[in-house]
C-alpha cells in the first residue's frame, strides 16, 4: 500500500495526447541510424503513409527488425527486399558446386539406415561439418557415446566450438557425458565452449578436469570480465587466495570483483558519482531526442573528436548522462560512473526502489534519456511500445511512445511496472530477470528443481552461471553489481556476498516457490 501511494505521489499529470504523426520528409532527413530505423519503424504504422513512401523509405533502413519486415509486408503487401549491396560478394563455381556437394552429403547421412555409422566414417573436419548443419532433428541422429580418443581430436578443430554449444543447448545427453573427457592443451575451442565445458564437469564433481578447462579458457579470454570470472572460479575450486588477489587488480567492477573484495574482507572502491553543476547547457528538446543523441554518439566515436572539450558541453546535472557516457568511453571503461540523477522524485521512495530503479537505468541506457534499442526498446528505463500500451492503459492515459523520452516519464513508467513486478520478487536479481527476459521466464526458473534450492557447495554461484537465458544472465549480473553499488551509496551497508546468501530462501526472494 504504501508504495501504492508513493507512485501516486510521483505521479505527474501528462499530457492526454493522440499519437504523433510524423511525414516522409521528416524521417528521410534524418541521419541513418537505430534511432532512424524506430521512426521508419512508426511511419511504416501509419495509416496515411502510401505504399510508394514506404518503398522509399527502406532504404534508409540501418537495419530491417522484425518489427520494421512485419510493419513493412501489413503496408506493402510483401516482405522487404534484401538490402542494396546484399548480393556483392562473389562465390565462385568451385565453391558453390563444394558447398551443393557437401549439403548432400549432410541429407544422404541423416536419411540413411545407419546414420550414426556412416557418421563415423568420415573425415573429422566432415563430421563436425554435417553435424553443424544437420538440423536439430538430423543431429539427434547423432547422439551416441563417442571415444575420449575422438572427441580429442575433434576439440583441436576450431568449429567444433559449435558442436559443444549445439549439444549443450539442444541437451544431447548421451554426447553430453562426452564433456567430461579432459581436454588437450592446444585445444581450438572458443571461449564459450569452454566455459560450457568446464561448467559442466564442475557439477559433475570432475574438479580437476574443470580446472584444466578453466585454465584453457582464461587464455581465450577477451573481455576483463571474462578473465574475472574465470579467475573466480578457480578459486572457488582450489580456494587459494592468489585468485583473489589477481581480480582485486581488475579494472572492471562486476560481480567477481565485489566478490573477491568480500571473500579477502576489504572495503569496496569508491566509484565516481558526478557533482554536477545545476546550470542549463542543453535544451530539454535535445535532452529527449533520438535523433540527437544518435548524432552525438556518432561524435563520441569518432577518431578525430577531443573528448575533453566534448564533455564540458555537457558538463550539467541534467545532462549527467551525457557527460558520464563521455567520460567512460574516454577512460577506455576503465573509470566507473554511477550517476544519481532526479533525486527530487526519486528520493520520495524507500532506497531499495531507489537503488533497484538507478541500477536498472544505469544497465539499460547509462541514464541517456533518448536511448533506442535495436527491438525499439525506449527511454532510459528502455521499456517496450507493448509495456507502454499497457501501462497507459493501466493509468488510463493517452500517451505517444516518444514520451518515454522524458526522463521522468520513463521512471514514473518504470515504476508502476515495479510495483508490479515486485508483488511476486523481492529480491533485486529475480526482478533483474523479470524487467529484462520477463515475469514468465523468471517464474519458470524459480519452479526448476535444480537453481537456486540450497546454499551449500558452489552454489548460489553455480545457479547464477547455468541460468537457462544467457542475455538474462549476464543482465542480472550487472544489475545485481548496480544494485549494491547504489544500496551503499544511499547509506545502505550492503555487501554482495550477503545479497546472495538469501537466493535459497522463498519467504526473503519471491511467492513463485513454496
Amino acid at each position: 500500500m504504501k508504495l501504492i501511494l508513493i507512485a501516486i505521489l510521483l505521479s505527474v499529470t501528462l499530457l492526454q495526447v493522440q499519437a504523433k504523426n510524423f511525414s516522409y520528409e521528416q524521417i528521410a532527413e534524418m541521419p541513418k541510424s537505430i534511432e532512424k530505423d524506430y521512426y521508419i519503424w512508426r511511419l511504416l504504422k501509419q495509416k496515411n503513409t502510401s505504399k510508394k513512401e514506404a518503398q522509399k523509405i527502406l532504404k534508409d533502413v540501418k537495419h530491417i527488425s522484425v518489427k520494421i519486415k512485419k510493419a513493412y509486408k501489413k503496408k506493402v503487401g510483401k516482405n522487404p527486399p534484401p538490402p542494396k549491396g546484399w548480393y556483392i560478394i562473389h562465390v565462385s563455381p568451385e565453391i558453390k558446386a563444394k558447398r551443393k556437394k557437401r549439403k548432400a552429403k549432410v541429407k544422404a547421412i541423416t536419411k540413411s539406415k545407419n546414420p550414426f555409422d556412416r557418421w563415423m566414417k568420415l573425415s573429422n573436419s566432415d563430421k563436425i561439418y554435417v553435424f553443424n548443419n544437420a538440423g536439430k532433428d538430423g543431429r539427434k541422429l547423432f547422439d551416441r557415446p563417442v571415444s575420449k580418443e575422438l572427441w580429442q581430436k575433434l576439440s583441436l578443430y576450431s568449429k567444433f566450438d559449435k558442436c559443444i554449444k549445439k549439444i549443450n543447448k539442444e541437451n544431447l545427453k548421451k554426447l553430453k557425458k562426452s564433456f567430461i573427457y579432459p581436454p588437450l592443451e592446444k585445444s581450438g575451442l572458443d571461449y564459450q565452449a569452454l566455459s560450457i565445458l568446464a561448467f559442466y564437469t564442475l557439477r559433475r564433481d570432475e574438479e580437476q578436469t574443470a580446472m584444466k578447462y578453466f585454465k584453457l579458457a582464461l587464455k581465450k579470454a577477451k573481455s576483463r570480465e571474462s578473465i574475472d570470472k574465470i579467475l573466480f572460479w578457480q578459486y572457488m575450486i582450489s580456494k587459494d587466495k592468489k585468485y583473489l588477489k589477481k581480480i582485486v587488480t581488475s579494472y572492471d567492477v562486476n560481480i567477481y570483483t565485489l566478490l573477491a573484495r568480500d571473500f579477502l574482507k576489504l572495503e569496496y572502491p569508491e566509484y565516481i558519482t558526478p557533482a554536477l553543476p545545476k546550470v542549463k547547457l542543453l535544451s530539454e528538446d535535445k535532452i529527449s531526442s533520438p535523433i540527437y543523441w544518435a548524432k552525438l554518439k556518432k561524435k563520441i566515436f569518432s577518431k578525430s573528436t577531443n573528448l575533453d572539450k566534448l564533455t564540458e558541453k555537457y558538463n550539467s546535472y541534467g545532462t549527467v548522462g551525457f557527460y558520464s557516457y563521455i567520460k567512460s568511453k574516454q577512460s577506455r571503461y576503465k573509470e566507473h560512473y554511477f550517476p544519481m540523477p532526479y533525486r527530487d522524485l526519486l528520493s520520495k521512495l524507500p532506497k531499495t526502489r531507489q537503488a533497484i530503479m538507478y541500477a536498472i537505468a544505469r544497465q539499460e541506457s547509462r541514464f541517456i534519456p533518448a536511448s533506442v534499442s535495436s527491438s525499439y526498446a525506449l527511454g532510459m528505463m528502455q521499456i517496450m511500445p507493448f509495456l507502454v500500451d499497457h501501462l497507459a492503459k493501466q493509468r488510463k492515459e493517452e500517451i505517444d511512445y516518444d514520451d518515454m523520452f522524458n526522463p521522468r516519464t520513463s521512471l514514473i513508467y518504470a515504476n508502476e511496472h515495479m510495483n508490479y513486478l515486485t508483488k511476486w520478487l523481492q529480491h533485486p536479481l529475480y526482478i533483474a530477470y523479470a524487467y529484462n527476459a520477463g515475469i514468465g521466464f523468471t517464474s519458470k526458473m524459480l519452479r526448476k528443481k535444480d537453481l537456486f534450492v540450497h546454499n551449500k557447495g558452489y552454489e548460489p554461484y553455480l545457479s547464477i552461471e547455468k541460468l537457462p537465458n544467457s542475455q538474462a544472465n549476464k543482465y542480472g549480473k550487472h544489475v545485481l553489481v548496480n544494485y549494491v553499488i547504489y544500496m551503499n551509496k544511499l547509506g545502505v551497508q550492503l555487501r554482495m556476498i550477503d545479497l546472495l546468501s538469501t537466493l535459497h530462501i522463498p519467504s526473503k526472494t519471491d511467492k513463485f516457490r513454496k
